[in-house]
C-alpha cells in the first residue's frame, strides 16, 4: 500500500526557520547542532538527538513510527525561535 506522504530526498534546503544552534546557546561549534529547515518542495528538515530507542516503548496512543522513521529530539528554545518562519503559527 502507498503512502500518503512520502519524503522526497531530492529537496534542497531553502532557508533556515528560526535562529542557529549557536545563536541560541545550544553549541559551542558547528560539528554538532540541532536545526530547522524549510526544504524547496515546502516540506521541513530537523536535525536533533536520534532518542528513538530511548522513547519507542513510552510513546502515547495513537502514535506509531514506522521502520524507517525517527524520533528527534531538538531544544524547546530552537523550536519556540522557528514560530515567526512558519506560516500560519
Amino acid at each position: 500500500m502507498a503512502r500518503t506522504w512520502e519524503a522526497d530526498p531530492s529537496a534542497l534546503f531553502v532557508k533556515r526557520l528560526g535562529k542557529s544552534a549557536a545563536e541560541l546557546g545550544n553549541s559551542k561549534d558547528e560539528d554538532e547542532c540541532p536545526d530547522i529547515w524549510q526544504l524547496s518542495n515546502g516540506d521541513v528538515a530537523v536535525i536533533g538527538r536520534d532518542l528513538t530507542a530511548d522513547y519507542r516503548s513510552r510513546l502515547p496512543g495513537g502514535v506509531n513510527l514506522g521502520p524507517d522513521e525517527r524520533l528527534v529530539v531538538i531544544p524547546g528554545n530552537m523550536f519556540s525561535a522557528a514560530k515567526p518562519d512558519i506560516p500560519g503559527a
